[in-house]
Formats: C-alpha cells, structure tokens, sequence
C-alpha cells in the first residue's frame, strides 16, 4: 500500500520544524517503513544530474523532516534543548518561500580522480544557476554557513540558495521552461527540460 508522507504531518507553505512535529520514537519506529518508501519516491522526484558528475538535492521540509527524524534514532537524541539545536540546524535547509534550497554534490568513486578534480574546480559553488524562461539566471548564494573552498581545492558538498523574483515565479507556475547551468570553465554542463514532477515538486517551495 502506498504511504502518504501527508497523513503523517500536513505540509503547509514555508513550514518549519518544531517539536511538535517529532513523533515518538516508539510511534516513528512502527511508521518508518512506510515513510522510507515514500521518502525515497519523494527524494528520487527532486534530484537532478548536471552533467556526469555533480547532482543537486533539492530540500524541503519532508526531506529534513525526516532526516532529522532518522538523525534521533540513530544517534537516540532526547531532551527538549537537545531536540531544538537539530531543528536549529536543519531548519535553514527548509526553503522560505522565494527560494530553493539545494545540496550540490560532486561525484568522483575514484579517490585519486576525485582528489585531481577537486582542486581543478574550486569556486564551482558559485558558478551554478537557475534559470526560468527568458529572466536571467539566478546564481547560487553559497555555503552561507561556512566556507567550503580553500585555493588548493573545493569540498564534494555545498549547500546552494537560489532566490527567485515575483514574476520569475509566476512565470514558473504558468508552465515557463527551467535550466539548470554549471559555467565553470572545468566544468561545463547544464540539463534537459526538467520532468514535469520535478518542477511541480519545486513549485510548491514557492509562497
């Protein structure tokens, strides 16, 4: 039977997390298989490949949900003051309302390759973009956290916000062609048409 991530917690606009929205972890223990299996599906629809290489994870609420859920049972996390500084910390990955929120990952298997690549793609963080339709690309705001490049090399993951105009995303709700593009010189690669799931899925990151 398939799983309703929705019958578990209602999603609303800009929600963020809070307490109330861990469940016990008895109660979670005899949800998880059922919100795995969704949370793959859901996972898989909001990630995209840019070129053979990088891949950008698009999150949002039910995505940090329920990492934050699988972090307390591996980690048995309890106490309110404990609860509350994951929240703190994954809540920022959650999206506001004008933007998307994305985890940009760089894959290399081959330690060797991917010692060599990273330091020929320093500053890549920065070089990535959305466009919608004819506007202009959006470029990412980068690793607003913490640095993630050195000048000898790049990290393999950086944590991207992309913050969209009112008439970008109206243009985007009324059917406006999406392009994801890397310019870096070492790196240049940008998508096909995103599937219609995807895009949906993004729209409703959007107030």
């Amino acid at each position: 039977m398939e799983f309703n991530l929705d019958r578990l917690a209602p999603v609303t606009t800009m929600k963020k997390l809070s307490l109330n929205d861990l469940p016990s972890a008895q109660a979670y223990a005899a949800q998880r298989p059922g919100i795995r299996q969704a949370m793959m599906e859901h996972k898989k629809i909001r990630r995209v490949a840019l070129g053979p290489n990088a891949m950008l994870h698009f999150e949002d609420y039910r995505v940090m949900r329920y990492q934050v859920l699988e972090l307390i049972r591996v980690e048995k996390i309890s106490g309110e003051q404990n609860l509350k500084e994951e929240l703190e910390a994954y809540n920022p990955l959650i999206p506001d309302g004008s933007n998307l929120k994305v985890t940009f990952m760089l894959e290399f298997p081959d330690a060797a390759e991917r010692a060599q690549r990273l330091s020929q793609l320093i500053g890549i963080e920065a070089m990535i973009s959305i466009q919608i339709d004819d506007f202009d690309p959006v470029y990412a705001i980068a690793n607003e956290d913490l640095p993630r490049s050195t000048e000898e090399k790049t990290s393999a993951v950086h944590f991207l916000r992309f913050e969209f105009s009112a008439e970008m995303i109206a243009a985007a709700r009324e059917g406006a062609n999406w392009l994801i593009r890397c310019s870096h010189p070492n790196y240049q690669h940008s998508t096909d048409a995103l599937p219609s799931t995807t895009t949906q899925s993004l729209l409703r990151d959007f107030a």
